[in-house]
């Protein structure tokens, strides 16, 4: 079982940049890959980008390549979603999951976390 719980979502305006945390817990939590998904208002959940906890590679949405950047601290047992340049569009619902492949695919992550709501002003 592995615990997840985001944070640092809120209120910005276009152009500028918004850091979100996910804390994890539990069992052998370091060899899951950990995934940022997001989801807006009448839309269905889409990947942003996630890290595999042991080798720390990465990979990205092609909507956020270049402006987002996913990052762990292994001694705070944190991941980071960096979030620069933002949209009106990055408007959404983030949520922070863990899952033990690698994977893009929201349907492979086990556990998630209650999401955190970030919302881009124009």
């Amino acid at each position: 079982q592995v615990q997840v719980v985001e944070s640092g979502g809120g209120l910005v305006q276009a152009g500028n940049s918004l850091r979100l945390s996910c804390a994890a817990s539990g069992r052998s939590f370091s060899r899951y890959t950990m995934g940022w998904f997001r989801q807006a208002p009448g839309k269905e959940r889409e990947f942003v980008g996630a890290i595999t906890w042991s080798s720390g590679s990465t990979r990205y949405a092609d909507s956020v390549k270049g402006r987002f950047t996913v990052s762990r601290d292994s001694a705070k047992a944190t991941v980071y979603l960096q979030m620069n340049s933002l949209k009106p569009e990055d408007t959404a619902v983030y949520y922070c999951a863990a899952s033990r492949v690698d994977s893009d695919y929201a349907p492979l992550y086990n556990y998630w976390g209650q999401g955190t709501q970030v919302t881009v002003s124009s």
